[in-house]
């Protein structure tokens, strides 16, 4: 599958209110679903000695899902496509790479 087959089956199963616009729901929920990946994360090296095992690969595919979910609502809502956002991305990156700034921060470097 590809990122712009699942961004147009996936707004079958998106159903929210518009509040205000359209993107804040699937926005928020973009960032509540993160929180729940970090969350997990978390608890790996709290509770389990930072050992991820199948159970726990299991739950975060779940929770990787639903970002990816609300990620894909969160681009319709501004008339984005997966695709891409994917290839704007990689450019981005090889191109930090290629210049020695793939590390720091900032997004201008």
């Amino acid at each position: 599958m590809n990122f712009n087959d699942y961004q147009a089956k996936s707004r079958a199963t998106a159903k929210y209110p518009i509040i205000g616009h359209g993107v804040v729901y699937p926005a928020l929920g973009l960032v509540n679903e993160a929180g729940e990946v970090a969350g997990k994360i978390k608890k790996v090296f709290r509770d389990k000695n930072g050992e991820i095992n199948s159970e726990t690969r299991e739950a975060l595919k779940a929770e990787l899902g639903d970002v990816l979910s609300y990620l894909a609502q969160t681009a319709t809502e501004l008339d984005l496509s997966l695709d891409e956002i994917a290839e704007y991305n990689l450019a981005k990156l090889l191109d930090r790479k290629a210049r020695g700034k793939i590390q720091g921060d900032g997004d201008n470097r």
